[in-house]
């Protein structure tokens, strides 16, 4: 059985570890409603870039000149995945949950005969991915010394993202990150950025069905203005729900263990009463045999 010291000193350092994870909640919390409220403001204006891009590209359907990163390039050989998570890590599941939905993602390309090409926002996405996958990993944007996400981020991302398009490197371009739900949910998601995919929801049918618009200049010229703005807002509502997640999956983890540290401090101090009890009464046991032997 341990020494009286040795529970002590297991004590002390569970209750500095508590001191640690309690604290990190604390921070979490603080920079969640600030996250949370960039990540739904920025949620209206994507939806809807992405209902316009879909109208527009309906009434274009089946005409000639059609800007590329609509149509595509004709082919789906050569897959681009940007992957979006966080530099940091003690968040619980958030980094892992969106590598798992990757990796899915990678192993059904693979199958069917497909190239995979990676990008990743975030270390904690390119250190699992590169076990595997690490001579699929293009490039790697790291976002650990920004403060505050802002559009210019996204920018640089996107304009990458469009620089790879246009140089043929891939065909189609897929981003994965995590939406936020709610301190205790998050979701991984993967959104198709290249060619933009035309929402399918019964509200643009709706008005595509009850309003004709005349667009100036023509759609074609609104595509090839709107679609790479498109990746980029996409981008950048992505790294806004990420930083939200973050958070919240962070201040979840730290809650459950700082609850765990509380349960593991009593369960050692009552050992340690239990040890020290045992002690005591085995000094006395000690001195009343050597009186009674006296």
């Amino acid at each position: 059985m341990p020494s009286l010291k040795a529970f002590r000193n297991r004590i002390s350092s569970v209750k500095a570890t508590r001191k640690i994870t309690r604290a990190m909640q604390m921070v979490a919390a603080s920079k969640l409603k600030r996250a949370q409220d960039a990540a739904l403001a920025a949620r209206p204006y994507a939806e809807k870039m992405q209902d316009v891009i879909a109208s527009l590209s309906a009434s274009m359907e089946g005409q000639i000149g059609a800007p590329r990163l609509l149509t595509g390039t004709g082919s789906d050989k050569t897959h681009l995945l940007v992957v979006a998570t966080a530099d940091r890590g003690l968040c619980g599941g958030f980094n892992t949950n969106i590598v798992k939905l990757v990796k899915t993602h990678i192993e059904g390309l693979l199958r069917d005969g497909k190239t995979v090409k990676i990008l990743c926002i975030g270390r904690k996405g390119r250190d699992q991915l590169k076990r595997q996958y690490g001579q699929m990993i293009l490039d790697t944007f790291e976002m650990q010394g920004v403060k505050r996400i802002g559009f210019s981020d996204a920018r640089s991302i996107g304009k990458r993202v469009l620089d790879l398009f246009e140089a043929n490197e891939f065909d189609v371009a897929t981003l994965f990150f995590s939406r936020f739900k709610s301190v205790i949910s998050q979701q991984p998601t993967s959104l198709q950025l290249v060619p933009a995919k035309a929402s399918s929801s019964e509200a643009v049918g709706q008005q595509k069905a009850n309003a004709f618009y005349e667009y100036e200049p023509d759609e074609g010229a609104i595509l090839a203005d709107i679609l790479p703005r498109n990746v980029t807002v996409q981008i950048f509502r992505a790294l806004l729900e990420n930083a939200a997640s973050e958070q919240g999956a962070r201040m979840s983890a730290m809650d459950s263990a700082t609850r765990n540290a509380g349960d593991v401090i009593d369960r050692l101090t009552l050992q340690y009463n239990r040890s020290r009890q045992a002690m005591i009464t085995k000094e006395l046991i000690e001195i009343i045999s050597g009186a009674e032997a006296l």
